[in-house]
């Protein structure tokens, strides 16, 4: 092992990113070193390294690994550890590691652990050859999926499954997923209606519709051909009696699909929020409390998904449930990967691939 090559973010609050060769750490007690051959892109890489999220704390330092649906192999063990195995695939996750004893974590609110760290935001990522992460928190992988495949379950499968299981429905309901060709949302379709028994309703540009049927849709409603009210019947033309969904599940990053998520949602219904908009917070326009008290609505916030969810979604990708739409690409296309993603122009989740 002579070298860790990785892409650094160059110049935060932009895409640029610098290649180089870093030193390759040392574990420590309770860590594990990890070779990664794999690592997803997700959005959220492309908020840290841009800055456009507001609601982080802190500004993204220069010289930052982002990177956080790393796979792997286990080639080193920290003092104090027998688990994982050297040789053995784990995966490293946006929450890298938590405390596992305050009473979030007891609660299996991983998201909300004061000693959180976060892959790839002030805790070196999984966009290089060699990381060392916590041995307790790392998500063993499953045979049965490739490392390319189980990357971009780390997150995104990881985070649409547990939003799924917080919308109080039960297998024949209906459910719209709003933004459901893109990576997280071909994936929650193929939860919902494979592994949940969901009859699924997918909004998303035209271009998506064959995915989006492809993955265990029902329906699919191209969003630019209609205009909200017309969205709105289009939507409860096809659930039971014309109440409405279920449940809507909101993994686009856009404000307009908050504001349009009410208007789906039968009387008792609950929306779950997971898609974070960038820029300045806007309130849901269509959330006014009348409305909410009189149709008793739910709605649920949910990021991420806490270490037993993890081992589910991985374990329905190996049984062949679900599967993810890759594209793999080399390192060093980062940036380019980034602006494409920007651009809304990826059709499948980008996956690098560790020289």
């Amino acid at each position: 092992m002579s070298g860790n090559i990785a892409a650094t973010y160059a110049e935060p609050g932009s895409s640029k990113i610098a290649i180089e060769t870093l030193d390759i750490p040392k574990p420590a007690a309770g860590e594990v070193l990890v070779k990664i051959t794999h690592s997803g892109v997700c959005h959220s890489d492309l908020a840290v390294c841009t800055q456009a999220w507001p609601i982080l704390p802190f500004p993204t330092q220069k010289g930052q690994v982002g990177g956080h649906e790393g796979v792997g192999e286990v080639v080193e063990l920290g003092p104090g550890v027998q688990e994982p195995k050297l040789g053995s695939r784990v995966g490293i996750k946006w929450l890298s590691s938590v405390c596992g004893s305050c009473d979030a974590c007891l609660e299996g609110d991983d998201n909300t652990c004061a000693s959180q760290k976060i892959s790839g935001y002030y805790t070196p990522g999984t966009f290089q050859q060699f990381v060392c992460t916590s041995a307790s928190y790392a998500t063993p992988i499953p045979l049965g999926v490739s490392s390319a495949e189980a990357a971009p379950i780390l997150c995104a499968g990881l985070t649409v499954y547990s939003g799924l299981r917080k919308t109080n429905t039960k297998p024949g309901d209906w459910i719209v997923i709003s933004g459901a060709g893109g990576g997280l949302g071909h994936l929650a379709v193929q939860y919902a209606s494979r592994v949940l028994g969901l009859r699924v309703i997918g909004i998303d540009h035209g271009s998506k519709r064959a995915l989006v049927m492809e993955c265990g849709a029902e329906e699919f409603m191209d969003f630019t051909q209609f205009n909200d009210t017309e969205l709105e019947e289009a939507v409860k033309k096809f659930t039971k009696g014309g109440r409405g969904a279920n449940a809507v599940v909101v993994v686009s990053a856009a404000n307009k699909s908050y504001e349009q998520a009410l208007r789906f949602l039968k009387p008792l219904g609950t929306l779950v929020c997971i898609g974070m908009p960038e820029g300045t917070a806007v309130p849901i326009q269509s959330a006014f409390p009348a409305r909410i008290t009189n149709q008793q609505f739910r709605i649920v916030g949910s990021a991420i998904g806490n270490r037993r969810e993890a081992i589910e979604a991985l374990e329905f990708a190996a049984r062949g449930l679900v599967k993810c739409h890759i594209k793999i690409e080399k390192l060093e296309n980062l940036s380019k990967i980034f602006e494409d993603m920007h651009a809304g122009n990826l059709q499948a989740r980008v996956v690098v691939a560790l020289p």
